[in-house]
């Protein structure tokens, strides 16, 4: 949502944060607020860490040392040294750098999981947050180095140097130039907003960086991505059923009332939709096949089985995005073990939730959910491609003069590689290095699957792309006077409106890419909901 004041502002509560927020946070620079009550929170969560500081009772993260280090005593005097050497010494990541909606959405996420009122920081250090992902200044944050427990160390301590002073950061203008981004210190970065460089309390950088905030800021973004590419592959489906004389009767509601599951019901709901009202679909109801290919007569058994996996991510999204994953944790006196530690106005405790287990397992089904629904998609493109398979009216490779030309030969041999590629990709929440001085004895590698689930649905869409492409070329040898379906026609229509048909060879790569950003960027999803009504 937006007016001509700009986008409206997503408000922050530790409760209610959704992957569209961090969407519309990460990637359309909506603002953030942050609610009185949870300022309360954090506040009175602070008041805590306070009183046991005064204490001088040793409670781990508060004035003691880290992993291996637990034991190690730490004096008064040097608790505001400790905190600061943490972010300092963790910030040892590797890699490319964070994207800026990457590093968008590790910033709300972070800011959301601090006001849930657990961590114990001052509200001056939410600020400083909220300050710099509304003023656009952006933490240089290596991808790198994160185990998935204790957290996303490395990236969010490179993301916690800026609020030092340190570090560099990227500084965008007022006026939206992205040419004139600049790249600077942490302190000018600071300077530019009207920030001082803090000096971090007692529990402070701990609290920063202990967390799945990586994790989870991707995993939201994947999770809106991946909804938007289910749509996508089904039209790409609906639209190659119909081009490929096929029917739609295995999508019958009967067929799925009889087998329930909840994703196979949508997918064989969209092509049916899609499908509404073609002339194409109709005039071969009567014909001799018995049945179509497995890669068009199971679309909603494979497709839906993707959006079920995507529903299961989605599913510990929102719960993550509004969960305390900071270690330890404060909380008021009496409300855990009283073998907890503390003192008699705070109960501070050590647990387990900074590890991301509960997203690294879901990630990598997402990845072997992804592969399939490129592996079929591939298989569709295929059969439109293929002179052994295809049907009598499309002419080999989809291309007149087939022999001197190549038409979409090449485009299916890329899609191949990329189903390949996805296949590649591994189980990282499955693999275990133990580290600390083996404290640290199993961790999750959640931002690891992270990223490899983000890789393996730009993989994936891009073969439903080369699908979507050759789907529309394929239409253009239908008998013109036969309509698409509702849906499938504005799939066409989509497609047209970026790439002209193949009437002779030519570069296919900045097509594909055209294809590609049409689904990336919601505007296929726009044309279908224009042109047909979603059956639930």
């Amino acid at each position: 949502m937006s007016d001509a004041a700009g986008p409206t502002p997503v408000e922050l509560d530790g409760e209610t944060l959704t992957p569209e927020d961090v969407v519309r946070v990460a990637r359309h620079d909506a603002p953030v607020t942050v609610t009185e009550e949870a300022r309360q929170r954090v506040r009175e969560a602070r008041e805590r860490v306070e009183s046991i500081a005064e204490s001088g009772e040793a409670v781990y993260g508060i004035n003691t040392g880290f992993g291996e280090l637990v034991d190690t005593r730490i004096p008064p005097e040097q608790v505001d040294e400790l905190q600061t050497n943490l972010i300092r010494s963790h910030a040892a990541g590797a890699g490319r750098e964070l994207t800026r909606e990457e590093v968008r959405a590790l910033m709300v996420t972070r800011i959301n999981a601090l006001v849930k009122g657990y961590s114990g920081v001052r509200e001056v250090v939410v600020d400083h947050l909220v300050t710099l992902l509304n003023e656009r200044v952006h933490p240089v944050v290596k991808s790198r180095g994160s185990l998935g427990a204790s957290g996303d160390l490395a990236p969010l301590a490179h993301m916690a140097l800026v609020l030092l002073g340190e570090g560099e950061a990227t500084v965008e203008p007022t006026n939206g130039d992205d040419a004139l981004t600049e790249r600077v210190t942490g302190t000018e970065a600071l300077e530019r907003v009207g920030r001082d460089p803090l000096t971090l309390r007692a529990k402070e950088g701990l609290a920063l960086i202990n967390g799945t905030q990586l994790t989870v800021g991707l995993a939201a973004l994947l999770v809106v991505d991946a909804e938007r590419l289910c749509e996508a592959a089904d039209a790409a489906g609906a639209l190659t059923v119909e081009v490929t004389m096929g029917t739609t009767a295995a999508c019958d509601a009967a067929i799925q009332r009889v087998r329930p599951h909840a994703g196979q019901t949508v997918s064989a709901s969209r092509v049916k939709a899609h499908c509404e009202g073609s002339d194409v679909v109709e005039s071969h109801r009567n014909c001799d096949r018995v049945q179509d290919a497995y890669s068009l007569r199971c679309l909603p058994q494979v497709h839906g089985a993707v959006r079920d996996s995507v529903a299961h991510l989605r599913e510990a999204v929102e719960v993550e995005l509004n969960s305390a994953t900071d270690n330890p944790l404060v909380f008021p006196v009496g409300e855990v073990d009283r073998r907890a530690s503390g003192t008699d106005a705070a109960d501070v405790v050590s647990g387990g939730n900074f590890h991301g287990e509960p997203l690294a397992l879901r990630l990598d089904y997402l990845v072997s959910a992804l592969t399939e629904l490129a592996a079929i998609a591939e298989r569709r493109t295929d059969r439109m491609l293929n002179p052994n398979v295809q049907e009598p009216h499309l002419p080999p490779f989809l291309t007149p003069e087939s022999g001197v030309r190549s038409g979409y030969m090449i485009a299916q041999y890329t899609a191949a590689s990329l189903v390949s590629e996805c296949r590649a990709v591994g189980r990282t929440a499955t693999d275990n290095t133990p580290v600390s001085g083996n404290q640290e004895d199993h961790v999750s590698m959640s931002a690891t699957a992270a990223h490899a689930a983000r890789r393996t649905l730009r993989n994936a869409r891009q073969v439903v792309a080369v699908e979507l492409l050759c789907g529309a070329q394929a239409a253009d040898f239908v008998d013109s006077g036969l309509a698409h379906g509702v849906g499938t026609g504005a799939t066409y229509r989509a497609v047209r409106e970026v790439v002209p048909p193949l009437d002779e060879d030519r570069p296919l790569a900045p097509e594909m890419e055209a294809v590609d950003s049409l689904v990336a960027t919601g505007a296929l999803q726009q044309a279908l909901d224009g042109a047909i009504e979603k059956t639930e």
